[in-house]
């Protein structure tokens, strides 16, 4: 097997069971199977669609800051709540539950990390102030 280096901003790497590893040009696709990690750098709100609720009912997703500040929130899961925001910077990380709303907010530009299994994985425009 020949090793070349991956572009971690242009590809997906997509990890199966029993342990094969694979890459492929990055495009949203919530009917996959197994995990799979994503990078990629932000510049803007829009980059990282701030405007939207993103849900992942399969597995937990890990969102990481490499370089920069971002902030993630929860949406609320009862009607008269708070959003739960987490504040990250470079080298940092947090663990979205579940089935658990969230989205993502830059305070500067960045470059994010995420590992989650995307199958059933949904957006929804944010509807709120």
């Amino acid at each position: 097997m020949t090793v070349t280096p991956i572009d971690l901003f242009s590809s997906r790497i997509r990890l199966h069971q029993g342990g094969r590893i694979h890459t492929q040009k990055r495009r949203m696709d919530s009917d996959q199977d197994g995990w799979q990690l994503t990078a990629f750098y932000a510049r803007t709100d829009a980059d990282v669609h701030a405007d939207h609720w993103e849900v992942h009912p399969e597995a937990e997703e890990i969102v990481s800051c490499l370089i920069g500040k971002i902030r993630l929130y929860l949406r609320p899961e009862q009607p008269g709540q708070q959003e739960e925001e987490i504040r990250l910077t470079a080298g940092t990380a947090a663990i979205v539950p579940r089935g658990r709303w969230h989205r993502i907010k830059l305070d500067i530009p960045s470059n994010i990390m995420a590992v989650t299994l995307p199958r059933g994985s949904r957006l929804e425009k944010r509807t709120e102030a």
